[in-house]
């Protein structure tokens, strides 16, 4: 299983719709919208990287008023 945080910044006035819509997507644990440089930050799990990856790609970018993503997989050292 792999997890990561995806940050992600909207357009103005956009975050908390967008972090509702979130969600609801398969693969998505949480999603919160924050102050600060990003508005909202997620938290998902896949497989595998390459479904976190379609996961982030085809589902996660396609909500509407999302400006820009980072994904950050987590680690455990």
């Amino acid at each position: 299983m792999v997890q990561a945080y995806i940050l992600i910044q909207t357009e103005v006035g956009k975050a908390a719709n967008v972090a509702r819509e979130i969600s609801g997507i398969p693969g998505v644990t949480q999603a919160e919208d924050v102050t600060g440089p990003y508005d909202v930050i997620v938290r998902a799990q896949a497989r595998n990287v390459d479904e976190l990856g379609k996961l982030v790609v085809a589902q996660i970018q396609a909500v509407e008023g999302i400006t820009r993503t980072l994904t950050c997989p987590i680690v455990h050292i």
